[in-house]
């Protein structure tokens, strides 16, 4: 695998080429890797082929990307010529049935990552379409899937939108790989086999490389290996609970990461290798240090929105330890958390205040959840059988400097130019509980009148399924977020996030999160409907109507039945 000391790097370009006119200006012949995306070209690191492309330049590779291109039409992809090695295809920064649909399996009229906001920029099942796009476009060209439709959809799952299982996304879109997790590692490991090795086949050539999943034979496995058995594709379809075993084994392949995985499906063998390990601090700063313009490309006419949320928005770390049961994050992502040094994060600061469209204020210095920047397991990871670091008790292994994180956002704020810094991408109150001080800098300075928090729901049985802090928690955390805004003279709101419909939740649980909302005055904003992604263990009990243990629950799966779930907070 890579590290910063071996690169070999190219310049890195003002934007990645979209054109054949701005490959010659930079005086490339033809392309390494093309890069396909569901998303707008957005130069900034919270959009992938942003950051995935500008990680392989800097390690010596010529990118080039190729944003929502017309499906129907293979000359799309072919501006920039045949690349020399293969194709990348992600659906975007979204699984492209949630961006085109609601909770109710409504088509949406927006898409946050288009310019000009507008819907039907990209397909359907974008990862699918895009590769047989690739293959009438360069027939015979590797392709590998990546993203977070391509991740969560690695092994057999459930699709809410045509209600159905679905084998691996490897097989419906015919690609080569599918590069699961964050994926900067082992796309680079990837390219550089192809590469080195143009006589192999590509799916053989990919063969190992920590984070992919390939089509193979059980002999292709190493001799002596650790490997998950998930149960086979038709074992699912003859049995949903054993959807629910299948997704429980593949959290615990992900977390222990040093174990293979293997799934039949159809009389082959879906191999997925152990997770590609996590950034280290160093690989982290290298990573988000590369020269991002923060811009769309100037190609567009118009804005696109997603980037106006997290334009002076700055990532301090990856994972989450949280484990809650309806998140793909740690699917994805990982429970390990990858963290950029301080430093690192200052001088982010620091460029930032020094760009011609800097107006002083920072929107979120944080990740997945703000306060586990620097978070560590300092216990035996291999042997770790929880399904969470935090419930239904945080552990005791699990590390958490929030003192340091608190400094860390104090030196931030008082960098020259910054008027403002706010906390906006969530914060574990469970955690923050452990650290007054954390608490007190955080309600003190970074809140801006209005904190987004997770509680989710009031139901100690629905929290318990969602693996949530007791209800409890949340009032203390309440209690203690009151009382320090009061002694500031500041009048601060928390705004609860919260779900409907979550399986096991019952009319009657509803009821009681309504009268409890309406006990404290509360008119709910953020309430979603719980929508069954690929991958998650929510989504498991939703298809298979059981708990993690195996128990049968209740869930209410018609439209009907979840919209007056819904309604009943209105």
């Amino acid at each position: 695998m890579s590290h910063a000391s071996d690169i070999s790097p190219l310049p890195q370009p003002r934007f990645l080429p979209m054109s054949r006119a701005e490959m010659e200006a930079l005086g490339w012949d033809e392309l390494d890797v093309l890069l396909v995306t569901g998303d707008a070209y957005v130069d900034h690191p919270t959009f992938g082929a942003a950051l995935l492309g500008r990680w392989l330049v800097a390690h010596g590779f010529r990118v080039g990307i190729v944003a929502q291109p017309d499906w129907h039409d293979p000359a799309s992809l072919q501006a920039m010529g045949r690349p020399r090695l293969l194709a990348g295809v992600t659906a975007g920064a979204l699984d492209s049935m949630l961006a085109h649909y609601t909770a109710f399996r409504r088509r949406r009229s927006d898409d946050a990552y288009t310019p000009g906001g507008k819907a039907g920029a990209r397909p359907d099942r974008a990862s699918i379409v895009y590769t047989n796009l690739v293959k009438q476009a360069f027939p015979g060209l590797p392709v590998v899937l990546g993203g977070i439709e391509a991740s969560l959809r690695r092994v057999t799952h459930y699709d809410f939108w045509s209600n159905k299982l679905r084998r691996s996304l490897l097989l419906d879109a015919k690609a080569d790989a599918i590069l699961y997790g964050m994926a900067e590692n082992s796309l680079l490991e990837v390219v550089r086999r192809v590469a080195n090795a143009p006589e192999l086949p590509a799916a053989q050539a990919m063969l190992g490389v920590p984070g992919t999943a390939v089509m193979g034979k059980r002999e292709d496995l190493p001799p002596q290996a650790e490997v998950v058995e998930l149960p086979s594709h038709e074992a699912i379809s003859g049995d949903p609970a054993q959807l629910m075993t299948a997704t429980l084994a593949l959290e615990r392949q992900v977390h222990q990461a040093k174990a293979w995985a293997a799934q039949e499906v159809g009389g082959r063998m879906l191999l997925l290798a152990p997770p590609s390990p996590p950034l280290g601090t160093d690989e982290m700063d290298l990573l988000y240090s590369l020269p991002y313009t923060r811009r769309a490309h100037p190609s567009y006419r118009e804005p696109v929105p997603g980037l106006a949320t997290v334009a002076t928005s700055i990532t301090s770390h990856r994972g989450c330890g949280g484990g809650c049961s309806f998140c793909s994050l740690a699917l994805h992502q990982s429970r390990t958390i990858a963290s950029r040094s301080k430093d690192s994060i200052l001088a982010e600061v620091a460029t930032l205040t020094a760009s011609p469209d800097w107006r002083g204020s920072i929107s979120d210095i944080g990740g997945p959840s703000a306060n586990m920047w620097g978070g560590s397991c300092t216990g035996e990871k291999d042997k770790c059988t929880r399904a969470s670091c935090l419930t239904p008790q945080p552990c005791r292994y699990f590390a958490v400097d929030q003192e340091a994180i608190a400094r860390m956002l104090e030196q931030a704020a008082n960098t020259p130019g910054v008027k403002h810094l706010r906390v906006s991408s969530g914060v574990r109150f469970d955690l923050a509980l452990q650290s007054p001080t954390y608490t007190r800098t955080l309600v003190r300075r970074f809140v801006g009148g209005q904190l987004k928090i997770a509680p989710e729901h009031i139901s100690p049985k629905v929290l318990k399924l969602m693996r949530k802090p007791a209800p409890e928690v949340f009032e203390r955390f309440l209690a203690k977020f009151r009382e320090i805004s009061q002694a500031e003279g500041k009048q601060q709101y928390v705004v609860p996030y919260l779900l409907s419909a979550f399986p096991g939740c019952e009319q009657k649980d509803m009821a009681k999160l309504a009268a409890w909302l309406k006990a404290k005055g509360w008119h709910p904003q953020q309430v979603q409907c719980f929508v069954p992604t690929p991958g998650t263990v929510a989504t498991a009990m939703y298809y298979a109507g059981v708990d993690s243990q195996g128990k049968p629950i209740k869930v209410d799966r018609g439209d009907g039945e979840r919209r007056r779930q819904h309604q009943m907070l209105f």
